[in-house]
């Protein structure tokens, strides 16, 4: 049996992003040979729609483009992927980078203006503090790829 891991739906290819849209990756895909990957949308877990305006982190908040207090929203997403993670005893979650939910280092700044900051999404946080382990998009590509030499 192969281990679980959690990733970001969008990664593989839902289209749950706030545009509609996804970030399919393809060669994070590969990693289904090694893993038995487990899709999360910790936004639409959260209860938001798809597409919605998007949000970023002010402070303890999180707060939408069009000024709408969406943090419990964002904390609900982030316990379902905990919870996921406790039931099926996951060690690591890939997670989208820059994502208000699932930054991994970075996360947009809060002022819309497309900048970012050091600092790790509301579900990062919740699994990280509970032990998992959570690489970002790049960080997995890099999994793939030393996994695929060490066959």
């Amino acid at each position: 049996m192969k281990e679980k891991v959690l990733i970001s739906a969008c990664l593989i290819g839902e289209n749950c992003r706030y545009d509609g849209k996804s970030k399919t990756n393809k060669e994070i895909l590969q990693l289904a040979k090694y893993y038995d990957l487990i899709p999360i949308c910790p936004e639409m877990s959260g209860g938001l729609k798809t597409p919605r305006s998007p949000s970023e982190i002010q402070g303890d908040k999180v707060v939408s483009k069009n000024g709408r207090d969406v943090t419990d929203n964002y904390q609900d997403g982030a316990y379902w992927a905990y919870s996921i993670c406790t039931l099926y005893h996951v060690k690591l979650a890939i997670l989208k980078e820059k994502s208000p939910s699932c930054g991994v280092h970075y996360v947009h700044n809060g002022k819309f203006d497309g900048g970012l900051v050091e600092g790790m999404g509301i579900t990062t946080k919740k699994l990280v503090s509970a032990g998992v382990k959570v690489i970002n998009e790049d960080e997995a590509v890099a999994l793939l790829h030393q996994l695929e030499e060490a066959k």
